[in-house]
């Protein structure tokens, strides 16, 4: 009988680490696009066993569930900006500073108000500093 030996090249850990990143970058609808694709096209004579099945429908719910915990993440973050100063770097690269007015959420992204500036990006905040109460009696 003969054998194969294995061989590496140089290109393999490259195209590796291409295909992982590509795969981080896949969302909760592109995983169960592939998870329905691999039932149709599975064999009927030798269909997916349970086991398999189930851990996949694990994995689904854990990523959706990791979504959902980061996106709740991020506003929460950007709620705790109001009030703040802060600065930010524009699309333009240009660094302003200011407060906090409000925070609003477009299509599950959290945007902030900064001193009448909308849809601030709160990735691009730099730096964040309380605002110092000027001339304000407590009732």
């Amino acid at each position: 009988m003969s054998s194969v030996t294995p061989t590496s090249s140089a290109g393999a850990p490259a195209a590796t680490t291409q295909a992982s990143n590509k795969a981080a970058s896949l969302g909760k609808d592109d995983f169960l696009k592939l998870f329905v694709a691999q039932l149709q096209h599975q064999d009927p004579m030798n269909p997916m066993e349970d086991s398999d099945f189930m851990g996949q429908m694990a994995q689904f719910s854990t990523l959706e569930q990791i979504t959902n915990v980061a996106s709740a993440n991020e506003m929460s973050q950007s709620l705790g900006l109001l009030g703040k100063t802060v600065t930010y770097v524009d699309k333009d690269r240009v660094t302003h500073t200011g407060v906090v007015e409000a925070v609003d959420t477009k299509g599950g992204v959290a945007r902030l108000t900064v001193d009448g500036v909308t849809d601030v990006d709160p990735i691009t905040v730099t730096q964040v500093s309380t605002t110092p109460t000027q001339g304000v009696a407590a009732p």
